[in-house]
């Protein structure tokens, strides 16, 4: 056996192009076998071992693809190694390859060193309270350091220089790395402002008018943020612009458990006046007004003994108003009402008077945080105090519509006709009848 191979040998010298094909055939083939077996069998060795483990059942290890991409050293680095060992080869294609091979495991060296930072940070997102801190930022500031870095070494190992002659020229590429990378350095910026000051979380409810933003907060990257809003489209804002520019952040509110409730009844002024003694007896039906026009009625008659003479005109008298007590029966029925948190403010205050009406605002805050509930229960509450309002005799001011117009033309038009007809007609009707 030894003795055929060695006379293939001396056969295959006198053909030293034939020698050098088989040889190269041969180096690719033990590196195409040797990635065979790493991928195959190593590799998936390694992840059936992994999987008897608690790691090995998380798949976040498996997309990372870290092991994987070490894989395709092993081929690269046959490859560099044999080409040395090939007879009869140039010396600079000897180079041209082991300096590609040497840029390829670099490169893929990266690759799998970014993968390890995806898995931290796949793993660090699982955390409860990653969401305030998030670090998807900072992992991208590393993986850009690890990708520059590789794009020099790779650069060097190409042109088989040392790379510290490539970064002592950076110095004078500075200004014009720093205009190239400018967003991404002012990203940065941002992010560790955000991060530190705790600006903006995932998961907050943010909104942005000038950038038609109005919804949560759905990642947080080092050049981007985006916002995933109620009409369920996505925004996507520059990181700095949150720094640079307005917004509000309705994460108090969602903390502070309470949704607030902002909005007037707008009331006829013309419908304003004092109470007589039937409509105080008729609101005392009110189980909520009960005990508050007791005391209000003994205060007055209190104060107005102490006017002697001058208390007999009414006019100098304290009286009890009917949107004084509209305003307390409001005031009491949230106060009673499940939906309100009573922990927070709670206000019933008239506004001044506009040409609209005279307002009368309602100021509190829900028990729960959640938009649709909030709606129910404001909405709940205005049909309430809408329907009741006729039971203090008040009226709600609203402008004259075509409706209205189009009856007070009809009833102008049937009185100027009833004017117009003489009373004889009336009698000669009347007889006819």
């Amino acid at each position: 056996m030894q003795a055929q191979y060695e006379a293939a040998l001396e056969w295959l010298e006198k053909y030293p192009e034939l020698y050098t094909v088989l040889s190269v055939s041969v180096l690719l083939l033990a590196a195409w076998i040797a990635n065979w077996i790493v991928k195959r069998i190593l590799v998936r060795g390694i992840y059936r071992a992994l999987r008897a483990t608690a790691m090995g059942e998380d798949r976040a290890l498996y997309d990372s693809h870290i092991i994987s991409r070490l894989a395709n050293v092993v081929p690269a680095l046959i490859i560099s190694i044999g080409t040395g060992l090939i007879p009869d080869l140039q010396p600079e294609v000897v180079t041209v390859v082991r300096n590609v091979c040497n840029g390829v495991i670099i490169l893929v060296v990266a690759l799998a060193i970014s993968g390890v930072f995806t898995l931290i940070e796949t793993l660090y997102q699982r955390r409860p309270d990653a969401h305030m801190k998030p670090i998807k930022g900072y992992v991208q500031v590393v993986k850009i350091a690890i990708f520059a870095l590789s794009f020099i070494l790779v650069i060097a190992a190409l042109i088989d220089r040392s790379p510290l002659i490539l970064l002592s020229g950076l110095g004078a590429m500075a200004a014009v790395l720093i205009l190239i990378f400018q967003d991404t350095l002012l990203s940065l910026v941002a992010s560790v402002q955000i991060s530190s000051n705790d600006i903006v979380r995932v998961g907050d409810w943010v909104e942005m008018p000038q950038l038609n933003a109005d919804g949560d907060v759905i990642d947080i990257a080092l050049h981007t943020i985006k916002i995933q809003n109620f009409d369920k489209t996505i925004t996507t804002i520059p990181t700095k612009r949150f720094i640079s520019d307005p917004f509000k952040n309705w994460r108090g509110m969602q903390e502070a458990g309470g949704r607030r409730i902002k909005r007037p009844v707008l009331l006829d002024q013309n419908s304003v006046h004092f109470l007589s003694l039937d409509e105080i007896r008729h609101l005392h039906r009110f189980n909520l007004l009960d005990d508050y026009l007791t005391k209000k009625e003994q205060e007055i008659t209190d104060w107005n003994q102490k006017l002697a003479e001058a208390g007999k005109e009414p006019v100098n008298t304290r009286r009890i108003t009917n949107i004084g007590s509209f305003r307390a029966y409001v005031e009491r029925y949230l106060r009673n009402h499940s939906g309100i948190n009573q922990d927070l403010t709670l206000i019933v205050r008239q506004m001044a008077p506009t040409a609209d009406g005279l307002p009368l605002e309602v100021y509190c805050f829900t028990n729960t945080v959640i938009w649709v509930e909030y709606e129910g229960i404001q909405s709940d509450i205005f049909d309430h105090l809408l329907a009741i309002l006729p039971e203090f005799e008040l009226r709600v001011f609203q402008h004259p519509s075509g409706t209205d117009m189009r009856e007070m033309g009809v009833s102008l038009g049937r009185s100027t006709h009833a004017e117009q007809i003489p009373t004889s007609e009336y009698k000669g009707s009347e007889d006819v009848e």
